[in-house]
């Protein structure tokens, strides 16, 4: 079967998913940008671009679409509009026939704060950011659309996300990094690889309207990561910097608001993933190495 795999927003993973399926005769690939200059760089990657920044719809969007079989979708929500995807072609979507699998991608955000508690794929969402309220709504505006076109739609729940070129070792080259230190403060982190890892295992074993955490199998405290990447840079540690008297973006701020420790048991169970970077030690050192 010929396969078309269209890409609303070709940003970090779903330039990482591309790398795997774009060398296979199989595969064909499309997408989203927001400026004329990505547009060019991705036609000269033999990427069908598109310009789409979530205001207006796409324009010629029936070409646009024809022959999708599969369709990541990575933009964030907006204040004023919900799902830009939705908001501008929801009606389009439910009218392909052709779709095999849709891929959601959200945050654990949606879980909220849990003072440095276990969540898993069956905890209730109680989102206690902005952020967090606004992609679960998104969320379930897309189950709402699934169940009333018949359409694949699936959700993945990821943790923070680094890999080649982003994480850690970045940040600590550049000198941007802080070692924020705040008590019972956990998050969870997933490496690119393995993210793409779960999609494609999903895209081969559909389930639709199911919902999956994407994370390796140890949260930990961001100043204990970061400890760790400095001693595999063979650099310094940085100074303790107190949370409550840090200088944070109120973004940045918000992010350290919620403490969890996310469970993935359903990536194992039921897509039988064996993660490739089970833990950040074996994510950022294959990155350092």
């Amino acid at each position: 079967m010929q396969k078309k795999l269209f890409c609303f927003g070709l940003g970090y993973t779903a330039r990482a998913l591309i790398s795997h399926v774009a060398g296979e005769d199989d595969w064909t690939i499309a997408g989203t940008c927001r400026s004329p200059d990505k547009r060019d760089k991705f036609a000269r990657q033999g990427i069908e671009c598109h310009l789409f920044d979530g205001s207006i719809p796409l324009r010629n969007i029936v070409d646009a679409l024809s022959g999708v079989t599969h369709m990541l979708i990575s933009t964030p929500p907006g204040e004023s509009r919900g799902d830009p995807v939705l908001a501008c072609h929801g009606n389009d979507l439910s009218r392909l026939t052709n779709l095999h699998w849709i891929g959601y991608l959200s945050t654990t955000g949606v879980y909220g704060d849990h003072d440095g508690g276990w969540v898993d794929d069956e905890t209730p969402e109680t989102p206690t950011s902005r952020r967090g309220e606004l992609r679960l709504a998104a969320e379930r505006d897309w189950l709402m659309l699934a169940e009333s076109a018949s359409l694949p739609v699936h959700l993945f729940r990821l943790g923070s996300i680094y890999g080649p070129g982003r994480g850690q070792q970045e940040g600590l080259k550049s000198g941007r990094t802080k070692k924020i230190v705040k008590p019972n403060q956990y998050f969870s982190r997933i490496h690119v690889e393995d993210i793409v890892q779960v999609l494609l295992a999903s895209m081969a074993h559909p389930d639709p309207g199911q919902s999956y955490n994407v994370v390796d199998d140890l949260p930990a405290p961001p100043d204990q990561v970061i400890d760790y990447v400095c001693d595999l840079m063979s650099l310094p540690r940085l100074p303790d910097v107190d949370f409550e008297t840090a200088d944070l973006s109120p973004l940045m701020r918000s992010f350290y608001s919620e403490s969890k420790r996310v469970r993935n048991d359903r990536i194992k169970s039921e897509l039988g993933v064996k993660l490739k970077h089970p833990t950040y030690r074996e994510g950022f050192a294959a990155l350092v190495k």
